[in-house]
This record gives structure tokens, sequence and C-alpha cells, in this order.
């Protein structure tokens, strides 16, 4: 089965480029839909009026969004896809703070410059499959410089970071309500054995013989469910309870 994915760019040329990234960094089919403003978006995932949208029968699994739309602003279809099981990535011209913090808050689980080299776009996107948050090299700067700025971090930006993204600072083991471990679904407690193993996320798909957005997924409610927010926390959580 072909993975799905949604480019949202009202540029052709651009599109056609973004087109050609997805397609040189990954391996499985892939069937990419094109949008060239929010309504069309909008019309492909199945959004209703501009409402939120927990799931979908066939959804995308990689969504990557332009900011500046014809008919409106990208981080608005970030902000109605908070939910939506899909990676986002937001593709555009933008590396200014004014632009990247309010798309990281929207959602947004990477951040990609279309100016830079394409195998710079290919290299930053494949980093989805271990797990990584894709990041152009100025923005992972920009991110880093923020993060290092100590108490507030960020530039002051107090929000915690948004799903799919890891705050330098250590976070405390589970911490909040206790551990219900027994909400892991079976298939996550396997995928959480193998991650635990040291095991990246194509490789446990190839074992699992399941899809690696599959597998990102699982992760992702992995680590919901266990209140921690990296491989590593995730692993010796795991470790500690005797999950693995």
């Amino acid at each position: 089965m072909a993975i799905k994915v949604l480019i949202v760019e009202d540029n052709p040329v651009a599109r056609s480029f973004l087109c050609r990234v997805v397609r040189e960094s990954f391996s499985d089919t892939i069937a990419i839909t094109e949008a060239g403003d929010l309504e069309s978006a909008r019309r492909h995932i199945g959004l209703p009026d501009h409402q939120k949208v927990d799931a979908a029968t066939d959804p995308f699994k990689l969504i990557l969004v332009d900011l500046e739309l014809p008919d409106g602003n990208g981080m608005e279809l970030l902000a109605e896809l908070a939910r939506y099981p899909a990676t986002k990535i937001v593709t555009t011209l933008y590396s200014d703070d004014d632009h990247l913090f309010p798309a990281l808050q929207c959602g947004a689980d990477g951040y990609l410059l279309k100016e830079d080299r394409f195998e710079v776009l290919v290299e930053e996107l494949q980093k989805i499959v271990r797990g990584q948050p894709p990041l152009s090299p100025a923005i992972a700067r920009r991110l880093l410089g923020h993060f290092r700025q100590g108490p507030g971090g960020m530039g002051g930006l107090s929000e915690p970071a948004p799903s799919g993204f890891q705050s330098s600072r250590p976070m405390p083991l589970g911490r909040g309500a206790p551990l219900d471990h027994e909400r892991l679904t079976p298939r996550e407690s396997e995928v959480l054995t193998y991650l635990s193993k040291g095991f990246t996320i194509k490789e446990i798909a190839n074992l699992m013989g399941i899809k690696w957005f599959t597998v990102n997924d699982h992760i992702k409610s992995i680590y919901k469910k266990l209140n921690v927010s990296s491989r590593a926390e995730a692993a010796v959580l795991a470790s500690k309870q005797g999950l693995v």
C-alpha cells in the first residue's frame, strides 16, 4: 500500500521540487496529492468547515505545508490538524522567530527551508524514519541558540515543546499521574520492546511487517501514554516498570 503524502504549496515550481524531494527521501511507494491553497487542502483531508479533525479512514501520513498561501496562513491548517495522525512538516522561505515558533506551537513536527539544497532536504526528511524532527540546518542552529539562553529558553517562550520535538532540558520520568502501562496496546508494547533494544524505526517496521509511518504513530502514542519525550526516557521507564 502506498504512503499517502499531501503537499500544500501554491507555487507550481516549488511544488514540483518538493514532490521530487519526497520521492527521493523514501523507499516506500509514495502517493502524492498536491494542493495549491488551504481550501483544496482541507477538501483532500476531509476537514469539515475549518473544524479540527481527530482521525480519518485513510489518512495522509506526511503533510508538507507552506505558510503563505493565497487564501490564508498554513498555521491555520496546522492548528486544525493538531490531532490528525500525520507527520506535519512546514516548508517555507521564512526562517525568523515570528514564523518559526508559532508554527511549532501550532503542531509542526518539522521545519524546512525551501531554499536549502535538494540533498539537504532529502537528508532532513529521512530523519523521520529515525524518529528525529526534520529541521533545516539554519533552523536547528536558531532553536539551539534559543534553548541555550537559560531560564525561559526559546526566546522567553514558556509553552512546552510541540509534539514531535524534544526540549533540551531533561523531563522527569513518569511525571504527573502514575504510569498506567496497561493502556499500551499489544502493538505498542512490541514497539516499545524493540525501541528499548536500540532498533531504528525502519528496522522495527521490517521486524513487525508494517510501514515505518505506522511505527512512528505507535511511538508518538507510547510517549504520550508513558508521559515521556524521548526514546531514552521510554526505554529507562520501561525497564524500571518491567515492561521489557
